[in-house]
């Protein structure tokens, strides 16, 4: 009896100290490790039972829970094992640029609902794509390509209502492309779905014509390089915000749809190595085309068409072995972007002349095996390849134009900068800021570039500027670009090094960023490059962990891991539930006693949009003198709620200005938390724009609100010492006084910057889906350029009264699809909010437009200071002949009328008291 007394007792203090010790789910570690030990080379550092608490690389934790797996470029090598449903609560997996992962991926994986982000993209994969991969709900990314899957696409990817990223090529996928029947989904449900990339498989059958609808979002369409029969169907051409088409190097018959120019869109357009027939696609009024490729069709004997010189933007004709006839028009070569034309094996007769206003930017002319008699350059010096024509068998016809010898200029190749090479070991390579260090190196393959001068530096300098603010807040030295080139696909492929600064290797946590930074495409490549793939080469520093060493530093975990299965067990007596509760008890009645205590917030590199509305309920209050307030009281027990009420007192006691809210006090005591603020009587800029309340905004008085707030964040930006970014600017967190004036509210997720880092930080992201910022979302820098993208976002909102994301469209895109500068109001009628005052003048409308714009452009470099944002709200103001007297303006606004017209923005539902005369008298909860 004493010796199982002694038992009980010794398992109890093995419970506590693994409670006391232990920040990750059991469940989840167990999983976690049954998974490991399938896997090579794991990183040294997983060592232990506490993924968590100990930092593994490549895991991030939230609430005790794994969310992220990033092992890009680790050398792993292994397999996936049904163990990965327990991990419940994961949001990115990303096993990139792993060769040595292999096998299926099993069907278990449907069970991790939260997945939003799955990229196992360069790996060794294969077997059948799970069809359980549609339960995956909440996926907006799936990046699948360069494996061995095979088998047909499942039609549950149909059910993948949110998904945007679509990506199965470079597969051995076959069958056909599934769409919907009465009882299977299909990819025509995939309306919200931005980019459909399944080339390089061998799909087979036609191309649905169910595919395709009115609604769909598709911007990038690249079926390339497949076994498609059929014809094109014609409801292609609904695809009105469609930007790539690729539907070449398949066996598509039949001719092209005469609708085909509705697509006014698309700037590539490959319908290259196919067997159209019928005439030759008439793409006048395609006024965005650069890259046009239709070689090597059936398409009936005709003349020139006239738009082969209509097309302004034009950078790249190829229509080789099309049964074209006629004389090259001068006009053709004076195109403001042309580079390349290529016009081989055709019927082209008469005088090759470019006149002597032909593109500047002109690299190659091919007619080669064709009818051309004679050739006239007028000084162009570029490449003129002409064998095969009459003109080469005449007397003294020129050498160099009948010669293979005449090519085009040298691709372009990251040189150093201004410094003095120096002699690398030979397992290093030498970066263009002379220092010797291992690269993170790859190859970077654009799908539909939409230029083929390889040789201009301009495109690739600015490829290395987006790499490298991709790349900002890493200990990136800087980037190389080599052996640029053209395959056989007509892919640019282009191989990328990646070098280290003040130290010559990455380690794995910073190669791990990296490797998901480049197969994670939430911000699109510099213009005209397009969508990429990347795929990582072995990264050579990493050479000397061996499968024996790495699988030995994993011992510890699985030996510990199995002892936490055996404590975890024990856990059904009640003796373990009992200390369980006790602690929780403990700890929190310690958080109450000490709500400004130090809370576990370690920043994670990948993070969730985390849910902003957790602070709590808000009420209105009066004191005993009758002064209103408003009050936000905390959520008891929330860990949120608690980091938000501590960052709004350490603010707002520090900050003043009348387009901000301010902090009258705050109370804690007994675990509750209570902020006491301003009351501002006319509720929030969302309530006004739905209509809740019954305020009407028209155009000057949404002028005057876009004022206000941008001359808030400029004191935050600007004035306040240190600064400050509010990151969560949304209508919701924009007050409005009795005179319609705005005030930015609700500090819980701001975050002081110091000067001497605010271009440097890396954080946890944080905010509002719709309102944040792509860059921020993406690198995890928080920079006060983000508030102006939220900023932005929030003009449009003015604007349209549309929520940010509403029935799955993003109104930034809508506005952006729609609008047409060349007419009235930027042809955005159909858009905009009727309660702006349609029908009336809205002066500057124009302008608000393009401010808007600038404020959410992809790069945060390239949106405006919140400074300037307000000197062109004033601008605009002027223009509409709103007073910018804010003192002047007056208090009467009309109501719309209807059974909430009279209502404040606080209800009279239930109240509660506060006793002492330090609070109000009379509080109403909102």
């Amino acid at each position: 009896m004493m010796g199982g007394v002694f038992w009980v007792s010794l398992l109890a203090s093995l419970l506590q100290l693994l409670l006391a010790s232990a920040y990750t789910n059991p469940q989840e570690v167990a999983a976690l490790t049954a998974l490991t030990n399938e896997w090579q080379n794991v990183p040294p550092d997983w060592v232990g039972t506490d993924p968590c608490g100990s930092h593994w690389t490549g895991i991030n934790c939230s609430n005790s829970h794994i969310v992220t797996i990033v092992l890009t470029s680790m050398g792993l090598k292994g397999t996936l094992t049904g163990d990965l449903q327990q991990l419940t609560e994961l949001t990115t997996l990303d096993l990139s640029y792993n060769a040595g992962m292999t096998g299926t991926i099993p069907p278990s994986i449907g069970g991790l609902s939260k997945l939003k982000f799955l990229y196992l993209i360069g790996c060794g994969f294969s077997g059948e794509i799970p069809g359980q991969i549609g339960s995956l709900k909440e996926l907006v990314f799936l990046s699948l390509n360069s494996n061995s899957f095979t088998g047909q696409i499942p039609s549950t990817i149909g059910k993948l209502s949110k998904l945007n990223w679509l990506d199965l090529s470079d597969n051995k996928l076959t069958g056909t492309i599934p769409v919907s029947s009465a009882t299977t989904p299909g990819l025509d449900s995939l309306i919200n779905t931005q980019h459909f990339h399944l080339s390089i498989n061998m799909l087979s059958g036609s191309i649905p014509d169910q595919l395709f609808s009115s609604s769909m979002r598709l911007i990038h369409l690249l079926l390339n390089d497949n076994n498609l029969t059929g014809s094109i169907p014609s409801t292609l051409c609904l695809l009105t915000s469609l930007e790539v088409l690729r539907l070449d190097r398949n066996s598509l018959t039949g001719p092209v749809p005469v609708n085909l120019n509705n697509l006014m869109k698309v700037g590539e357009l490959h319908l290259s190595h196919n067997k159209l027939t019928g005439p030759l696609p008439n793409l006048t009024g395609m006024s965005n085309l650069t890259f046009v490729d239709m070689s090597d069709n059936i398409f009936d004997a005709s003349e020139i068409p006239p738009w082969f010189s209509t097309l302004k933007s034009l950078t790249t004709l190829m229509v080789d072995n099309c049964r074209i006839g006629g004389e090259l028009p001068e006009s053709l070569f004076s195109l403001p972007e042309l580079q390349t034309v290529s016009l081989q094996n055709n019927r082209l007769t008469g005088t090759l002349y470019f006149g002597t206003g032909y593109s500047s930017q002109l690299q190659k002319v091919d007619v080669q095996n064709n009818s051309i008699q004679n050739y006239e350059g007028s000084g162009y010096n570029g490449t003129i390849l002409l064998m095969g024509n009459p003109f080469c068998q005449q007397p003294g016809a020129n050498g160099i134009y009948c010669s293979a010898q005449n090519q085009m200029n040298t691709p372009y190749s990251t040189g150093t900068r201004n410094c003095v090479p120096i002699h690398c070991p030979s397992n290093q390579d030498l970066s263009p800021n002379c220092k010797c260090a291992f690269p993170y190196s790859g190859t970077i393959n654009f799908y539909a570039p939409s230029f083929s001068n390889l040789g201009n530096p301009a495109y690739f300098h600015a490829l290395e500027s987006y790499l490298l603010h991709v790349f900002s807040g890493l200990p990136v030295d800087s980037v190389s670009l080599n052996n640029v080139h053209m395959d056989e696909l007509n892919y640019l492929e282009v191989n990328l090094q990646i070098f280290p600064s003040e130290k010559n290797q990455f380690n794995q946590s910073e190669i791990a960023i990296l490797g998901f930074l480049l197969s994670n495409q939430n911000r699109p490549p510099p213009r005209g490059f397009g969508p990429y793939f990347f795929n990582a080469s072995e990264y050579a520093a990493f050479a000397e962990l061996t499968p024996s060493s790495s699988k030995s530093s994993n011992r510890p975990a699985i030996i510990g891991a199995s002892m936490a299965g055996f404590v975890a067990a024990l856990l059904i007596i009640g003796a373990c539930v009992y200390a369980i509760r006790e602690r929780r008890r403990v700890e929190r009645l310690m958080e109450q006693s000490k709500p400004f205590a130090p809370t576990n917030s370690r920043n994670q590199i990948i993070s969730d949009v985390e849910d902003t509305e957790r602070l709590g309920m808000v009420y209105k209050g009066t004191f005993d003198t009758g002064q209103v307030v408003a009050i936000k009281r905390a959520q008891q027990g929330s860990l949120q709620g608690e980091l938000e009420f501590k960052t709004e007192i350490e603010l707002l006691s520090r900050v003043h200005h009348r387009n901000l809210v301010s902090l009258l006090g705050f109370c804690f005591d007994q675990g509750e938390l209570i902020l006491v603020y301003e009351y501002v009587p006319n509720g929030s800029l969302k309530q006004c724009l739905t209509g809740e309340l019954g305020v009407h905004l028209d155009w000057k008085r949404r002028l005057r609100v876009a004022l206000g707030a941008a001359k808030g964040l400029t004191y935050l930006h600007e004035l306040a010492n240190p600064p400050i970014i509010h990151r969560d600017i949304k209508s919701n967190n924009i007050l409005l006084d009795e005179q319609l004036n705005a005030k930015v509210a609700d500090f819980g997720l701001s975050k002081p910057m110091d000067k001497s880092q605010k271009d440097q930080e890396i954080t946890q992201v944080k905010g509002t889906m719709g309102y944040l910022d792509p860059e921020y979302y993406l690198t995890q820098q928080l920079t006060e350029k983000s508030d102006v993208y939220s900023f932005g976002v929030l003009l449009f909102e003015l604007l349209t009264g549309k929520k940010p994301i509403d029935k799955g469209r993003y109104i930034v895109r809508e506005v952006k699809v729609t609008m047409d500068k060349t007419k009235d109001l930027y042809d955005l009628h159909g858009l905009l909010d009727p309660r702006i005052g349609l029908g009336t003048s809205l002066g500057g409308f124009e302008k608000f437009v393009d401010l808007a714009l600038k404020c959410v452009e992809d790069l945060g470099v390239d949106r405006p200071a919140m400074s300037e944002v307000v000197k062109e709200i004033e601008c605009i103001m002027q223009q509409a002949g709103a007073n910018l007297n804010v003192d002047s303006f007056t208090a009467s606004f009309s109501f719309d009328g209807g059974s909430g017209a009279s209502q404040p923005p606080y209800s009279n539902d239930s109240f509660f008291n506060y006793s002492g005369s330090s609070m109000p008298s009379h509080v109403e909860p909102k």
